[in-house]
C-alpha cells in the first residue's frame, strides 16, 4: 500500500506548526552588524594597505611551492644518479 500526502504551506506556516522559533529577526540583525563591520574595515584599509597585507602571503606561498618543487626534482635526480652509478659499477645494488 502506498500513500502520498501533499502539504501546501509556506515555510512560516510549517515552522509554526512544528513549534520551531522564528529566527529571521535575529538573522537580519546579525547580518546587518556583520555588514557594518565589513564596511568599516574596508573603509579603513587603503589599496596600498591591502596590497601590503596580501602580497607577502602570496609571494611566500609561491616561494614555498618553488622550494618544494626543486626539492622533489633534486630527490628524483639523486635517485637517477644513484641508479646510473650502480649500473656503471657493474650491476644494480640494493637500496639501503
Amino acid at each position: 500500500m502506498k500513500v502520498t500526502v501533499n502539504v501546501d504551506c509556506t515555510p512560516e506556516e510549517a515552522r509554526s506548526f512544528m513549534g520551531l522559533p522564528d529566527v529571521q529577526p535575529m538573522q537580519q540583525a546579525v547580518m546587518a552588524e556583520l555588514e557594518q563591520q565589513m564596511i568599516g574595515n574596508i573603509k579603513a584599509m587603503t589599496p596600498e594597505t591591502m596590497v601590503q597585507t596580501w602580497m607577502p602571503v602570496g609571494l611566500q606561498g609561491a616561494e614555498n611551492m618553488q622550494k618544494m618543487f626543486w626539492g622533489q626534482v633534486q630527490k628524483m635526480m639523486s635517485g637517477v644518479v644513484d641508479t646510473t652509478n650502480a649500473m656503471v659499477s657493474g650491476g644494480m645494488r640494493e637500496k639501503e
